[in-house]
């Protein structure tokens, strides 16, 4: 089950996103993101967070499309976005799609990135997806559809990753060590539709910036 979760950060393109709803079961807004979500004529199904970022107006047409409210206290461990994750994954998500996590302040889009590396999403296919970007994480294998020129960008988190090899791009690497806080894996170019690339052991940050036309 397709979850598509609505963050409070920068508006999102909506050509991008229509792109990935045709598959998508559950529209979640993590509190403001009903905004992001509303403004591009997507109606969440379900509100999440303390609300405080909810205007009254997106509130109102929530509440006449009979969308549900997950209401938290202000003082909370959690923020609103991974508050949508987790309640996504117990709703059965079976891959999650992000929108509108970047943007704003550096803190919050930094720890959105993270929260992409929760072990609840070992088996959950999770992207972030913004305007000409899509983020995701590898622990092991993964292929990256996209085309001849586009920008492909692999960053070590928890330290060293080791055993990651790359196919159909520019710059590959085999069996190599990508180093947490290097910038080896970074600014690479797909010269094929797909890219592969493999991680033994750790895990890494992979950004595919799709070319200007």
């Amino acid at each position: 089950m397709r979850t598509m979760i609505f963050a409070n950060g920068a508006a999102p393109d909506a050509q991008i996103v229509k792109q990935w709803l045709d598959d998508v079961t559950l529209i979640i807004a993590a509190d403001g993101g009903a905004r992001n979500a509303l403004s591009i004529g997507v109606l969440p199904q379900i509100a999440i967070g303390d609300l405080d970022s909810l205007c009254p107006a997106d509130r109102l047409q929530l509440e006449q499309a009979k969308a549900q409210f997950i209401v938290y206290p202000a003082h909370k461990d959690y923020t609103d976005l991974e508050l949508a994750i987790r309640h996504a994954l117990e709703r059965g998500a079976t891959d999650l799609v992000i929108v509108s996590a970047l943007g704003g302040r550096w803190d919050q889009s930094l720890a959105n990135m993270l929260l992409l590396t929760l072990p609840e999403l070992k088996n959950v296919p999770t992207r972030i997806i913004d305007q000409r970007e899509s983020i995701s994480v590898i622990r092991d294998r993964a292929e990256i559809a996209g085309r001849a020129g586009d920008t492909l960008s692999l960053i070590a988190l928890r330290g060293d990753a080791h055993g990651v090899s790359i196919e159909g791009c520019e710059y590959p690497l085999k069996d190599a060590v990508l180093p947490f806080g290097a910038t080896l894996g970074i600014s690479n170019v797909l010269i094929e539709p797909v890219a592969t690339v493999t991680v033994q052991d750790g895990i890494v940050l992979a950004i595919h910036t799709t070319r200007n036309e």
